[in-house]
């Protein structure tokens, strides 16, 4: 009884407290565990089937466009990183030193890597040499380090999961396709498997990443007003490379300098997943990554019949190439019903004698418990179109929030009154002054630009904390 009770206790709801709320769904859902270092976590076995659906999606698209994986050290040498100086100064505050080897204090420290550029970039110096050898289209999924003073499960801390791309073009037209090329995939991503709407764009130079010659971005909103950065993508143009010594002769037989793009996603897509479609009861997951997206509950199991035709509807499909999973324990049917709620499995199916003798079985989707009757024969199709109608629920619901969370301010006190009192984006012009920026964050205790969009309205002539002349519309807002 005890553990009944720990897995269908009540969740904190998430008006009263959002990060309470959130805190209760990781955990009860058994995503993660805290760990003995600080700013760690253990990500359990549901948590990291999540991560490994999307790693599988992800990997298979990025092969389709002709990347391919490989693995990079997990140190990095101080002389290294410090061969591109706004790249080591950007990450400074953030970098964990290998100090000691053994017994022995080594020589040169070395960085636990927090990004792997330096480290394909010093590759890359040793296997370019012809126009022939490009472009390199390299991938790696690991983890990396980053020493974060606040930390919160999946969204930030100090060491996670990702995945990194890096790649070197002959020109910088080819490096510039590819950053929006995958910013694209990362978009389709968010949108087509996450269920997840996003704004896209180009971040300021304040918020660029460090070393790059410009950063791109998908934003989301969350359910609480605040911003997501969901993924990034960078196009470096020939710094990193001109740094390295890395140059190719071209198809004239004259030594040039490649250029080069960085892009990637993290572990903190879950936390996205999690406060974009997560209620009252537990998570909410869309059916592309969702661990188990049926599950079969036996109603009245006990008798006879039930428990085979169960069994027969979980080979049937699990053939059809599903994920499901059969809970013939010897809890209750309604304690079933909440348990599943809470990991946020998108689809229930429930097989009864009375359904067995209608031929029959009922389908709860997760979302909204929309409730219905179902023929055994073509189940498949029934539970496909189900589950499809599942991530439309999810992306509608979030598509819906994404617009009441957008405001317009077109004058200063506009800006400060939403800011204070409107959670979520804020449209709103600026003069491209990076001052104005700190300004309004510091204004704001912390409304930052979070991207220029590639389709900019002209809201306003002027900017909206300087009153100069505007050159840019840009979202703002609070961010994880």
């Amino acid at each position: 009884m005890a553990q009944q009770k720990k897995l269908v206790e009540e969740i904190t709801p998430m008006e009263e407290d959002f990060a309470r709320w959130y805190t209760d769904v990781v955990k009860k859902a058994e995503l993660m565990d805290y760990s003995s270092v600080k700013g760690c976590m253990i990500i359990e076995p549901y948590g990291y089937a999540i991560w490994e659906n999307m790693q599988e999606i992800l990997d298979e698209r990025f092969k389709e466009l002709g990347h391919v994986n490989v693995c990079m050290p997990l140190l990095i040498p101080e002389s290294l990183l410090n061969k591109e100086k706004e790249h080591v100064e950007g990450f400074a505050p953030e970098v964990a030193w290998v100090t000691q080897g053994g017994n022995d204090k080594l020589e040169e420290r070395l960085c636990i890597r927090p990004t792997s550029e330096t480290l394909f970039c010093e590759h890359y110096k040793k296997i370019i040499h012809s126009w022939r050898d490009l472009p390199k289209l390299y991938n790696q999924w690991c983890n990396v380090v980053r020493w974060e003073k606040t930390t919160r499960p999946f969204l930030r801390t100090s060491e996670f999961l990702w995945q990194e791309g890096h790649t070197m073009h002959a020109t910088a037209e080819e490096a510039k396709a590819e950053t929006l090329r995958m910013l694209d995939v990362y978009t389709e991503f968010f949108e087509k498997v996450l269920a997840i709407p996003v704004l896209r764009g180009r971040k300021t130079e304040s918020e660029k990443f460090a070393g790059a010659e410009a950063t791109y971005t998908v934003e989301a909103m969350m359910h609480n007003g605040v911003a997501l950065q969901g993924g990034t993508s960078h196009y470096f143009g020939d710094g990193f490379a001109k740094n390295f010594g890395i140059t190719f002769t071209d198809k004239n037989n004259q030594l040039q300098t490649p250029f080069q793009t960085s892009w990637g996603v993290s572990t903190r897509m879950i936390g996205g997943i999690i406060m974009t479609h997560g209620d009252d009861s537990g998570l909410v997951l869309p059916p592309a990554v969702a661990p188990i997206q049926v599950v079969i509950v036996p109603v009245a199991q006990h008798k006879p019949g039930v428990l085979d035709k169960a069994n027969e509807l979980f080979e049937q499909l699990k053939a059809a190439g599903l994920r499901v999973k059969l809970d013939d324990s010897e809890q209750s049917p309604g304690w079933k019903f909440a348990q599943y709620e809470m990991m946020g499995v998108p689809l229930r199916l429930e097989i009864g004698p009375k359904d067995i003798a209608k031929e029959q079985c009922v389908l709860v989707r997760r979302p909204d418990r929309n409730k219905s009757f179902v023929p055994l024969d073509g189940l498949a199709d029934a539970v496909k179109a189900e589950l499809q109608k599942v991530h439309d629920i999810l992306y509608d619901n979030a598509a819906k929030n994404l617009q009441a969370r957008t405001s317009i301010a077109r004058t200063h006190e506009e800006f400060l009154d939403i800011a204070a009192n409107r959670p979520g984006f804020i449209k709103a012009m600026w003069c491209g002054d990076p001052a104005c920026e700190e300004k309004l964050k510091q204004e704001t205790g912390g409304v930052k630009s979070r991207c220029i969009p590639f389709e900019e309205e002209n809201l306003a002539d002027t900017c909206v904390c300087c009153g100069k002349p505007a050159k840019h519309m840009v979202y703002w807002g609070r961010q994880y």
